[in-house]
């Protein structure tokens, strides 16, 4: 939404304001969240109407920093919480090294789909790399396998973008860097990050779990770990595809990006696009690799979180990482 703009609801729907015209108007019950970028105002009629609804509000600040979210009451699943926190006693290291193996898996997919200049010798590393993680049985061990793969796809991320897709040298692309970030890419990753840490954060408060409290991630204040943990395999999936796709299909270019000394920020209009293209990908489908129907990569959010919890309850032996085909 932008910024002055303000929230309110009018019989059963909500709509965006700013002065005095209408700029959106939804029906609620086409709603799952509320986000507002920027000074954006809210009605506590809206908030409370949507806390009825179990819809959560998030907040971000102008330069797309995930600020926090607002829900109704928190879930009843008291058990789950109950086998979180025992697990945190014991420690997870199964559990994080399936995120990590399928994060590793993914990112080596998504060069394998989309570069133009793919290395044989870095897919195959990560294919090993994928693998190793598997077997860790420490997290620190973990960290470093994690940090190694990250390097070596971030060095080839730039050969997955359309040599059209990064005219000038504003847009050159070196590794990653944030806070803030220096280069449109950057800037891109940094929002999509953003939005996904938001949907991991929100799904696992639906579900009933305490989003601070990891198993790869170290609990840190102010810090959603588990959310953090959760959206490890998605990053290539959802985050990154969406910077792809935006880039090489022409959604965003040089007009959509303010250049400052100090980094490296997104028009409205830009960030418009980039969260029209990754409510796109959110509402994709893909056939789950565990249980074989088709679900949406929203609900896919959803659906791991669930995994997870029924492993931290004894239900199932172990979790699986989402791993694209």
């Amino acid at each position: 939404t932008e910024q002055g703009a303000r929230v309110s609801k009018s019989k059963g729907r909500i709509e965006v304001k700013q002065h005095k015209e209408t700029l959106l108007s939804h029906r609620l019950i086409d709603v799952s969240q509320v986000c507002l970028f920027g000074n954006v105002q809210i009605s506590t009629q809206t908030i409370r109407e949507l806390f009825r609804r179990d819809i959560p509000v998030c907040w971000f600040s102008y330069g797309n920093w995930f600020s926090g979210i607002a829900h109704g009451m928190p879930s009843k699943n008291v058990v789950l919480r109950i086998g979180q926190y025992a697990q945190a006693e014991r420690g997870s290291v199964e559990i994080a090294s399936e995120i990590v193996a399928a994060k590793i898996w993914n990112s080596r997919k998504m060069l394998m789909r989309n570069s133009r200049e793919r290395s044989e010798k870095v897919v195959g590393a990560l294919l090993a790399l994928s693998k190793k993680a598997v077997s860790t049985k420490s997290i620190e061990s973990l960290l470093g396998i994690e940090g190694s793969a990250a390097r070596l796809y971030f060095e080839q991320f730039s050969t997955m973008v359309a040599s059209d897709g990064l005219p000038g040298q504003a847009f050159s692309f070196e590794g990653r860097n944030r806070r803030p970030p220096l280069d449109p890419v950057n800037c891109l990753l940094s929002l999509c990050y953003s939005m996904l840490a938001k949907d991991c954060t929100a799904t696992l408060l639906g579900v009933g779990f305490d989003p601070y409290l990891g198993v790869f991630h170290k609990p840190r204040f102010g810090r959603p770990a588990l959310a953090l943990d959760l959206m490890e395999e998605f990053r290539p999936l959802i985050a990154e595809s969406v910077v792809l796709t935006v880039l090489n299909n022409g959604e965003v270019g040089p007009k959509d990006f303010v250049v400052r000394s100090l980094g490296v920020s997104l028009t409205p209009s830009g960030r418009k696009s980039v969260i029209a293209a990754y409510e796109r990908r959110l509402s994709q489908e893909i056939t789950h690799p565990k249980f074989g129907y088709k679900v949406s990569y929203r609900r896919t959010l959803e659906v791991q979180a669930r995994i997870l919890g029924a492993v931290l309850k004894g239900d199932l032996e172990r979790y699986e990482g989402l791993k694209t085909r």
